[in-house]
């Protein structure tokens, strides 16, 4: 591996060859620490990469590195330069555009004109050639026209992975593409009679042979899910994980680690078994299956009912007055769920993989379903002994359209350490927040890695303090559930905007919030406005930096991950701090597990949230 002070030095390779760059001591510093960390620590005296005494084998390391230190190339370049296989993992797709569309065709110019790097999305994101070949067969004509199979089929002539991203005209709701997009539920796998033209599998032997893997944490904690099952896995395998946006991990993890059980999934297989049934089979095989469809989507919808009309995420106990007839029917529906399981399966072997693939599909939901039944129910293993903490927390959430159940951790550590730590060499965790009071104590613990895992705190190099200025509303300003608080917060962004001539990037915590805003200023402010949701998020922050003088209101993934480079952002808003809701179920067990265990849940626990959101 070169020597990353060639390359990021003063007179290094990118200070020569890149117009604008300019050398920062920390980005050399993080580009030499990650080189250290993938040849084992050789050259890096001040970090340790050896084994953990308590046997902890995974390589791990942790940078914060602030905004504007160039982190993104301070660990892609080292990657590439190790000759490794990297998976680098992001929480946001405007991180992941950035790697792809400007640091990877950098680094080809520059370091590695054979570089193989490829973007690995959820299955959902590619066209299954079976299922568009079933709709042109069922000629749904309500949901295309001439043109748009006309376009399809064009395209399918001449992409190779079958990415819906390809398809700028077609949105990302469309009716069409949920009924001709990727489904594990619908892969029939070698038995598919378009297996040999699949897009995913395709998509498959690229990554195989790719050197560089660029996913989102979703679809890295759903590989690391399913190859804890033993039964496959969503990723090639791989060694070395880059965890870009890191501080979202916890939270992802989360969501991986756990079981759910909804209404809308038995809804949905009711629906394709009904479907199938009438187009595959005949006779009384075919009442028989149509009988058991509606049984089911009877069953759930009285499940369903069950529960307390009020919307919302609440604790879930069987128990409880409020629940009892609920836990009775999900006791049910647990057993005809499992009794329709082993039917499908049978119809599997005369009748063919799709079948076989509706009773794994239903025997799974069964298993989930009797996993949050578990708790309080029937006699299982996650039943605790006596001054014993439990692993889950129980939980259910209705929406308007929807009832679902949920089983979810409380800590995320021990599955990590079962399947990430358990299987990758080396792990990088970088973000431009991971420590709190200085300390990256609260990261360490939340993820489950020692104390002594290897770490650097990398300032930005921008000059905050000469260069900019903060405001925080005077003690006078209403609070937000103070009255007048919209109107106060709408007169103060309209003051901000005017004062900074537009250029403006202004924050929401919430979707309805910034409609509000935007709808009251949008007349108000004389510059371009935008609103997220309007357009794609490039389209978007495209028009923002092209149309200096503009107004952007965004939401959620707006937070972080965005680029805007030049005079196009002057001014970032943020309405109020992001506390999560302390009544959530989820950040309840949290709070209560450190209560029980002695600690202070508000400064150890919902503080460092905030501060990572």
């Amino acid at each position: 591996m070169p020597s990353m002070q060639e390359i990021f030095g003063e007179d290094g390779l990118l200070a020569r060859r890149v117009p604008g760059f300019m050398f920062r001591p920390g980005q050399l510093r993080m580009a030499e620490a990650v080189a250290g960390l993938l040849d084992g620590g050789e050259d890096m005296d001040s970090l340790d990469f050896e084994e953990d005494s308590n046997g902890f084998s995974c390589a791990c390391l942790a940078v914060e590195a602030e905004t504007g230190l160039g982190k993104t190339l301070a660990y892609l370049i080292p990657a590439v330069c190790s000759g490794r296989k990297v998976v680098v993992s992001t929480n946001t797709r405007n991180l992941q555009d950035q790697i792809l569309h400007r640091e990877i065709p950098l680094i080809k110019s520059l370091i590695a004109p054979k570089l193989q790097a490829i973007c690995v999305k959820g299955r959902q994101n590619y066209l299954c050639l079976y299922r568009w070949y079933q709709q042109l067969a069922a000629q749904a004509d309500s949901l295309f026209n001439d043109s748009s199979r006309e376009k399809i089929d064009a395209w399918i002539q001449k992409t190779r992975h079958g990415d819906r991203a390809e398809l700028k005209w077609l949105s990302g709701t469309s009716p069409l593409w949920q009924k001709i997009c990727c489904q594990n539920h619908f892969c029939l796998g070698s038995d598919c009679p378009e297996a040999s033209s699949c897009f995913l599998t395709q998509l498959r032997r690229d990554a195989a042979s790719a050197d560089l893997l660029v996913v989102n944490h979703h679809l890295l904690f759903s590989d690391l899910a399913v190859r804890r099952t033993g039964f496959g896995e969503v990723l090639p395998r791989y060694e070395t994980v880059f965890f870009d946006e890191a501080h979202h991990l916890e939270n992802v993890a989360t969501t991986f680690f756990g079981r759910t059980f909804s209404r809308l999934q038995v809804i949905d297989l009711a629906g394709d078994m009904e479907r199938s049934a009438l187009a595959e089979l005949g006779g009384d095989t075919r009442q028989e299956i149509s009988a058991t469809a509606a049984a089911l989507a009877g069953l759930v919808e009285r499940f369903a009912s069950a529960f307390p009309a009020n919307r919302g995420r609440f604790p879930l106990n069987w128990d409880a007055a409020n629940l009892a007839q609920a836990a009775n029917l999900a006791d049910q529906l647990a057993h005809l769920l499992n009794k329709t399981a082993d039917r499908l399966v049978e119809l599997g072997d005369r009748h063919g993989a799709t079948w076989e693939q509706y009773g794994q599909r239903t025997a799974d939901m069964a298993a989930r379903l009797r996993h949050v039944l578990a708790a309080h129910v029937l006699a299982a293993p996650e039943e605790t002994a006596e001054g014993e903490e439990n692993s889950y927390t129980y939980w259910y959430e209705r929406s308007e359209r929807n009832v679902s159940v949920s089983a979810t951790p409380i800590e995320v550590a021990e599955d990590l350490h079962k399947t990430l730590y358990a299987t990758a060499r080396h792990c990088l965790f970088t973000s431009a927040t991971l420590t709190t009071g200085e300390s990256f104590s609260y990261f360490f613990s939340r993820m489950g890695l020692p104390a002594s895992t290897p770490a650097l705190s990398l300032a930005s190099p921008f000059d905050y303090q000469g260069r900019s200025l903060l405001y925080v509303p005077e003690r006078s300003f209403p609070s937000p559930v103070e009255p007048g608080y919209q109107q106060a917060l709408h007169q103060r962004l309209e003051d901000l905007v005017q004062c900074a001539n537009g250029r403006a990037l202004l924050l929401f915590t919430s979707v309805q919030a910034m409609e509000t805003a935007y709808t009251n200023l949008a007349e108000r402010l004389p510059f371009p406005v935008f609103m997220q949701g309007e357009a794609s998020r490039h389209v978007l922050l495209e028009r923002f930096s092209r149309e200096i003088d503009s107004v952007l209101f965004a939401v959620a993934s707006f937070w972080e991950g965005v680029d805007v480079p030049g005079e196009s952002l002057s001014l970032v808003v943020m309405d109020k701090l992001p506390f999560e809701v302390p009544m959530d179920p989820v950040i309840m067990a949290r709070m209560q597990r450190i209560s029980s265990r002695g600690g202070n849940p508000f400064f150890s626990f919902q503080i460092p949230r905030a501060i990572f959101t």
